[in-house]
Formats: structure tokens, sequence, C-alpha cells
């Protein structure tokens, strides 16, 4: 009996060696993307254009890194504000920890190198080593051509500095561990040509997040299709809104939706008549940046609409919106 127990105590110090040595690793090797590049960007006015452009209306640096107006309908930036950093999305609206988008104009931002700015929008690493988590979807910037990064790079430097300290953000257990290995390495690729429709859509619906919100997961975990929706956004009144189904199913999804309707469903906010309601509590309220991604042109909103096309009909009813009790 003496020997048995002997026996099962080597065991359990051995797991227990094994799980610390594994917990130390994590905690201390990773992320493991090496060292930023040794990168500077030239300043151009072509750069600076093309980075306003997919900062503002395509990749959304500039939405999520300013203060949104939540008193109206899609939360629309509050002019001066953009870069300054201070959205929180924490644990009451369904995350891991309390991550708060930091400042990313001249005032935070004169201390790193374009690599280091480089390196934290493509493979999730701050300039202190830190791991950032994918709410910045660093995993799908990762696949971008590195000269719309640089562009942004560009555009970003260029922002009028605004003097704005942030919290810096925090992980609960256990994910305080996990996001270390979440980090990757980029895997670039040239843009396509635009006359390439579905590729250069497939490319720009990249560049725009898409995937990540319009399809379900738990716990990080996909465990939907592909653009089917359901994902569940978890509002700051306790509603909740989930994100609609893109595949050209036709009676749950895109499948009965035309080229024209598409663009105008994003146009239709950049009308002058256009005015933001105000939304009261439990009243219908979405995440969906409609009036950042209204300022995305035409032809990049077809190629994205033939993309979603071209994908695999999943029908998948969505129970929209579930206001608060």
């Amino acid at each position: 009996m003496k020997k048995l127990l002997n026996i099962f105590g080597y065991g359990l110090m051995a797991v227990l060696t094994v799980i610390l040595g594994l917990i130390a690793y994590v905690k201390t090797m990773l992320p493991n993307v090496g060292s930023a590049p040794d990168l500077k960007v030239e300043i151009t006015s072509q750069k600076i254009d093309r980075g306003k452009y997919l900062a503002n209306h395509v990749m959304l640096c500039i939405d999520c890194h300013s203060t949104r107006d939540w008193s109206l309908f899609s939360g629309p930036i509050i002019p001066g504000t953009e870069g300054k950093g201070g959205e929180s999305f924490d644990q009451k609206l369904g995350f891991p920890g309390k991550y708060v988008a930091p400042n990313i104009t001249p005032f935070y931002l004169q201390n790193w190198t374009d690599g280091e700015m480089f390196r934290a929008i493509t493979a999730g690493v701050s300039k202190d080593g830190r791991a950032l988590f994918p709410i910045m979807p660093h995993h799908l910037y990762g696949q971008l051509d590195k000269n719309d990064i640089e562009a942004v790079i560009a555009y970003i430097r260029n922002l009028r500095s605004i003097e704005s300290e942030t919290e810096v953000s925090n992980s609960d257990f256990p994910m305080n561990f996990i996001i270390n290995t979440i980090p990757k390495k980029p895997t670039f690729r040239k843009i396509p040509v635009q006359s390439d429709t579905l590729n250069y859509g497939k490319y720009m619906i990249t560049a725009a997040g898409c995937m990540d919100c319009h399809t379900k997961q738990v716990r990080g975990e996909v465990v939907g299709d592909p653009y089917a929706g359901g994902f569940e956004f978890k509002l700051q009144d306790g509603s909740v809104v989930r994100s609609a189904n893109l595949t050209p199913d036709k009676i749950t999804g895109l499948g009965n939706w035309t080229s024209e309707q598409f663009i105008n469903r994003f146009k239709k906010y950049t009308e002058n008549s256009y005015v933001n309601p105000k939304i009261a509590r439990g009243e219908f309220q979405t995440t969906m940046p409609w009036t950042v991604y209204s300022g995305m042109n035409k032809g990049d909103l077809e190629a994205i609409f033939c993309y979603l096309q071209s994908l695999k009909a999943v029908k998948n009813q969505i129970e929209k919106f579930t206001p608060s009790k």
C-alpha cells in the first residue's frame, strides 16, 4: 500500500511539474512572433489618403479608438475624439476581462517605432511585448498587403494629437494565460486587382473584419458557419443584438438581395437628410457601425457582395434583438 501511495505521489508531482512548466512557458515565453521589424514608413500624400480610407471606413481603427455616442443609433463617433481611445470592452459586455482601446494619436504613439506599430496591427503584440486581445482583429490584418498596413501607419502618424491617458487592458483568469497563445506571425498577401472581383472582395471583407462579427462564437470558439451570423453582442443596458446571416440563403440570408440593395443599405447613412435617431433603453440598438462603413466606396461594397454571394448558403434564422428586461 505504501509503495502504491509513493508511486501515486511521484506521479502527481510529475503531472504538477509539467503543468507548472507549461504555465511558466505560456506566461514568460509567449507570445513569440519575433521582434518588431526595422521599418520606417515613407509619409506620402498617397499613403495618407489610402490609410485614411482604410482606418476610417474599412478596418475601423478610428471607430474603436475614439469615443462613440451610444445614446444614438449605431453609436457614431463623437467629433473631436478621433483616435483618443477609451472605449471599454468589459465583463458586462461578455468579455473575459477589461479591454480598453488605447490612444493612437501621436500623444501616445510618439515613442513607438513604425515597426512596433506594424507588429501590433498585424501580429497582436504591443510595444512592451504584451499580447493584445483580438477585439482588434490582428489575425485578419496580418493577412493583408504590407502596403495597406504602412498606409494606415502613415495616416495615424498624422492624426491630431490628443492628450488622453487610457487604462491598461487586463484579462481575467484563465484568459490572462490563454491570451499569450493568440498572437501569430502574419501571412501577408498582395492586394488583388479590382477586376478580379471575387478575390478582391475577399481581401476587402478580410480587411473589414466582417467574418469575426458575423460568425457565431461561444467563449471565443467558433461554433457556427462563417458569415452565417448569430454572434451575440451584449449592450450596456442588458439588451442583446445578434449579427445577421450574410450567406446567400434565400430565406434567412442575402440570397434574394441584389448588389444595388446591398450597396444602398450602407449608403443610406451618407444621405444629407439622415440623422442618427436617439435610442431609449430597451429599444433596438446595434454595434454595427453603419455610419463609418457607409464611407466605403461603391466598388469595394460591390466586390464584398460578390464574395458573399459565392459562399455556401446556410439556413440560419436569427433573432436579431432581445431587449433588456
